[in-house]
């Protein structure tokens, strides 16, 4: 499906359930400060079908992503991915790289009509992505699980978290991606929820040097490029003097090609991009964990479509502070996530992004960087 043909006023091109937060690991980032084992009040088999059968009213051919913590800590989730193929969604899994991603469980899920595979790798190496994720063998189990997602013709994608810990890992994980044969490399900005409140961001400056860094390995690269919490990425592709179509992806679907630039808008938190937790909560995003509704008690179509937080977030006009006053608020818009995460109000500027509008003489985001304030223009 073509983002472009999207209408993220009326459906998300992503919808993310997190069916689960259990999970075998203890990984420095988690969103979902994840637990050994399953909450009691976590939505039933039953349930999740019926979510699943409600988010078919969205259109044909919605995405849906089974997420967690570890999807593959519940029993029913292959059942889950079948289930949600008959009724026409397109299925894709996150699972995590521990002794239960077994070749047979990939195998029976490629079986069941999973459309891609999205693995978590935050090293180049053995020892940084164990020592990142908390749990030894990590690495070589998700590296295998890469390797029989390809074998059983499942396409894969890579995702890494972007942080001070992680950042010099970039090149060789890049590297990797590439061996590995994904189609596509997400790369997500480090927003500070979970136990990812403990990790140091990157500065701006750094992050936008990343950025272009990205926008360049997109176009010389045999895989896709977008990015995840950062869609100035879009605004950094768009700026640079050899910038390609190619390199402009930010916040988009896991499932299809890269796209190019001439979309209106990124997909961010709440436009075109919604969350259900795993007891039924249905957030903007799993790094906005401000509830707008509950799908035991209302419509996941509902609630993205009508109430006022999904609205407002879909207004790029409502944005203030210097994301406000950006030409490119319409191409980028900021993290709404990371902007929450440190006032607590999603329409505040994004205080990852070093770019100050022409004219804009406002005051500037600030972020804490190891227990020191900076401002943006620092």
């Amino acid at each position: 499906m073509n983002p472009r043909a999207i209408d993220t006023d009326e459906r998300p091109f992503v919808l993310i359930w997190e069916v689960t937060q259990a999970c075998g690991l203890a990984c420095k980032h988690c969103r979902a400060d994840a637990k050994p084992r399953r909450h009691p009040d976590e939505l039933s088999t039953a349930e999740g079908k019926s979510l699943l059968d409600d988010a078919r009213r969205f259109g044909e051919g919605q995405l849906v992503v089974l997420s967690g913590g570890d999807p593959l800590a519940r029993d029913d989730t292959v059942d889950l991915v079948d289930y949600g193929t008959d009724v026409g969604l397109r299925m894709t899994l996150t699972p995590s790289g521990t002794a239960s991603l077994t070749r047979e469980r990939i195998e029976a899920l490629d079986e069941a009509g999973l459309r891609r595979m999205a693995l978590s790798i935050d090293g180049g190496s053995a020892a940084a992505h164990d020592e990142f994720r908390g749990e030894p063998g990590s690495f070589e189990q998700t590296v295998q699980a890469a390797r029989a997602a390809r074998e059983a013709g499942l396409p894969l994608q890579i995702n890494t978290t972007v942080c001070a810990e992680t950042v010099g890992e970039l090149p060789a994980v890049r590297d990797l991606v590439g061996d590995l044969g994904a189609a596509l490399w997400s790369v997500f900005f480090l927003v500070p929820v979970g136990r990812g409140r403990v990790l140091t961001p990157l500065d701006p400056d750094r992050a936008e040097s990343v950025m272009e860094w990205l926008s360049g390995v997109a176009d010389e690269a045999p895989f896709g490029v977008k990015t995840t919490e950062a869609p100035h990425y879009r605004r950094v592709a768009i700026q640079r003097p050899r910038g390609s179509d190619r390199s402009a992806r930010a916040d988009d679907d896991p499932g299809g090609p890269p796209d190019g630039i001439g979309r209106r808008t990124g997909i961010t938190a709440g436009d075109g991009f919604a969350f259900v937790s795993h007891v039924g909560d249905v957030y903007p995003s799993g790094f906005l964990p401000e509830p707008a509704g509950n799908v035991r008690a209302e419509s996941v179509v509902d609630v993205y479509r009508d109430s006022e937080l999904f609205r407002s977030l879909r207004d790029p006009d409502a944005l203030r502070g210097k994301c406000g006053a950006c030409s490119y608020r319409h191409v980028c818009g900021g993290s709404r996530s990371r902007a929450f995460a440190y006032t607590g109000d999603p329409l505040e500027a994004d205080p990852l992004c070093a770019y100050v509008p022409d004219g804009y003489d406002g005051p500037l985001p600030e972020q804490s960087f190891g227990g020191r304030e900076t401002s943006s223009a620092d």
